[in-house]
């Protein structure tokens, strides 16, 4: 009985905290209206940041589709020209089978004018041989894959290049690999 008492009494000291915490402020009518304005304002903020939130992740949406299909096509140009290439191999081929074997000449004669091609192809797209032969043998621009005893070159000089390495806008796309020279020991 006496905790129901207690809980009555708790309860009802409750709501007078309640009542007591409930104040009636009284403003000057510009205040009031003033203090409205404010409202209106930062409803108007909170909107405005809503929207640029929501035009923010638009945007973001939009340039990652964007991205996405530029490296989808990136390599279009580069297609393009070896498509080219492409067709002179298919026309050298033809010419090959129809002459059976008459005129190796002319065959030989192709497969250069397709490597040209091919050559320019790539210093077009800022593709460029790392030169190797004969130069110091640099891990960065080649890959030593044998070395060879010679006493007429310098230590680490490089003697033939085995695969060559290529440059795209100056940043290394393949390392060549070498043969390098070691002296006796």
């Amino acid at each position: 009985m006496e905790e129901n008492k207690s809980n009555q009494k708790n309860h009802e000291e409750g709501k007078n905290s309640q009542k007591k915490e409930e104040q009636v402020v009284t403003l000057k009518q510009d205040e009031y209206l003033g203090l409205l304005e404010e409202v209106k304002k930062g409803k108007e903020a909170q909107d405005k940041m809503l929207r640029n939130q929501a035009d923010l992740e638009n945007t973001r949406k939009r340039l990652d589709r964007e991205k996405q299909e530029f490296v989808k096509f990136a390599n279009e140009g580069l297609i393009l020209d070896l498509l080219n290439v492409l067709d002179d191999l298919e026309r050298t081929v033809d010419l090959a089978e129809t002459s059976k074997k008459e005129d190796l000449s002319a065959f030989l004669k192709g497969i250069e004018m397709i490597l040209a091609h091919l050559y320019e192809m790539l210093k077009n797209h800022g593709v460029k041989p790392v030169d190797a032969e004969g130069k110091i043998f640099d891990p960065n621009f080649h890959e030593a894959l044998m070395q060879v005893e010679n006493k007429d070159l310098p230590e680490h000089t490089i003697i033939e290049v085995l695969q060559k390495g290529y440059l795209i806008h100056g940043r290394i796309l393949r390392t060549a690999k070498v043969k390098v020279s070691k002296k006796n020991p």
